[in-house]
Parts: C-alpha cells; structure tokens; sequence
C-alpha cells in the first residue's frame, strides 16, 4: 500500500468511526494506478488509472484485416509462450530488466491475418495512450505481447494484463494495459 492508499483508508475508516451508519462504510477504497518512482522499474501512466480487472479484459483485434477478434486472458495464455530477458529503458534515464513471458506479433498476425495495405498497428491502453508500430518494427526479433513478467502473472502497475516489450526502442514504445489493436495503413 503506498502513501496515497494509506490516507485514503485512515480518512475512510475516520468517517466511518464517525459516520457509521454512512453508506461510505460500505465502499471500498477505489484503487488507482499512478506514476511512482519505485526501485527498479518505475511506474508510468499517461494519466491515472482504474486497474483493469483481468477476468473482465477482452483485447479487441480489429481494422485491416481479414480475421477481427476479441480474446479473453484465457484464451492469450494458451497462444504459444516465448520467454525471454529484456532490459527496459526509458527517456527519464533509468533502466530495469526483467523476465518476460508472452507471445510474438506473429503469432497474433496469423490468426487475424492483417492485410498487405496495412503497415501499422495502432494500440490503444487503459489509460488513454495511444501510439502507431510499423508492423515492420513488431516483426523483429525480441518483440513481445506479454502477459508474465519473472514467472508470474503480469502485475497491473507494470501494464498488466497485457503489454508490448519492444527492447529496441524507448520505454514508452512498449505500451501497457492494452485494449484494442487496430491495423491502420498510416499512422493517425
């Protein structure tokens, strides 16, 4: 629990001291993911944001291509796992690795089958940030959708339930919280 949650929790235990019969006794504590400078990897949002719940998380495919989808975590976690270490960096200046457990974009393009006019694919996370891939750039080697991070489930701070790990560019390329991917033939 950080600093924020602590006094969250005091303030609404205070009132429900005070206020017992409030309906506020009944509410939990709303969770909110907010940039936090922790040891190793840092926390980054591009606003805060409400944790997705992972039994509820459908990740929609769609755009240009032949096969549009929408896939629960369930149904992500069977797709072949490739596992791997990779070494985060970020433009703030600090780095972090980490084990990474997922799936290549190959594997995702095969089942959608993405058109040959589209070049890239447009992502679209939880809290709001968008960015444009060449589909070029997804198909390198060591690039990751992945839904682990060191042998468990990916926690929902570092992007969970699913994020994109490309080594070969900035931190902020590898977009977390994911909830659609769209085929585009330009970006924006």
């Amino acid at each position: 629990m950080n600093r924020r949650d602590f006094i969250r929790f005091i303030s609404v235990l205070g009132v429900s001291i005070v206020l017992p019969n409030s309906s506020l006794c009944a509410k939990e504590i709303e969770r909110i993911l907010e940039n936090e400078d922790r040891e190793g990897f840092y926390i980054r949002f591009i606003k805060p944001v409400k944790p997705v719940d992972p039994s509820g998380w459908r990740l929609k495919v769609g755009g240009l291509c032949d096969n549009p989808r929408s896939f629960s975590l369930s149904q992500i976690r069977k797709l072949i796992k490739t596992s791997q270490v990779s070494r985060m960096k970020c433009v703030e200046s600090w780095s972090s690795k980490a084990k990474w457990g997922g799936f290549s974009p190959k594997t995702l393009f095969d089942i959608v089958k993405p058109k040959k006019i589209a070049k890239f694919l447009y992502f679209y996370s939880a809290d709001d940030y968008y960015e444009y891939i060449s589909i070029d750039d997804l198909l390198k080697p060591r690039v990751l959708f992945v839904h682990e991070m060191n042998d468990q489930p990916l926690p929902d701070v570092y992007g969970g339930p699913l994020r994109l790990i490309i080594p070969f560019k900035y931190g902020y390329k590898s977009v977390k919280t994911i909830m659609r991917l769209e085929f585009v033939e330009k970006e924006g």
